[in-house]
């Protein structure tokens, strides 16, 4: 969360100034480890919103990782789909999406959440945020992943 709260209006910018194209590999092991289902759900409905556009991709996961939406560490609360709605009602292409709604209600992104999970999951990802540029991890000089937006740039710039 605090990588995506320091560091994620970043990528943002630096995606839509084309400086670099970008994939995300999401995890859900969250539910795994602490039971429940709101990481699946949460990532469904980020298919939901990527079926709409990368921009809305991009802004509802901006949304979810917000504090004011975040919900804490061991609570389940993205296994509702209503709170789910809640917060992608903040994201303009997603809040009056009647689709996109219907696509997060009935689980339409399920399958694709869980192939997605099952990728991360045989990636070789020890941690997160695990941050790579042409196939070399980023890093604080060799020391972990950069977590603020002035070390992010730092290691991204040195690489291009």
């Amino acid at each position: 969360m605090q990588f995506e709260q320091n560091v994620g209006a970043t990528i943002i910018k630096d995606i839509e100034d084309g400086k670099y194209k970008a994939r995300f590999t999401m995890a859900t092991f969250l539910d795994r480890t602490m039971g429940g289902s709101g990481s699946h759900n949460a990532l469904s409905a980020l298919g939901a919103a990527l079926d709409v556009s990368p921009e809305a991709f991009l802004d509802y996961k901006k949304a979810l990782y917000d504090e004011r939406n975040r919900p804490p560490e061991g609570t389940d609360s993205f296994a509702s789909d209503a709170y789910l709605l809640k917060v992608a009602g903040q994201v303009p292409a997603l809040g009056s999406n009647s689709e996109s709604q219907g696509h997060v209600r009935a689980g339409t992104f399920d399958v694709w959440a869980k192939k997605m999970s099952e990728a991360f999951d045989t990636s070789g990802v020890g941690s997160t945020p695990t941050l790579r540029l042409n196939g070399q991890s980023l890093s604080v000089d060799g020391a972990g992943p950069p977590m603020t937006a002035a070390d992010f740039t730092r290691a991204v710039d040195a690489r291009l």
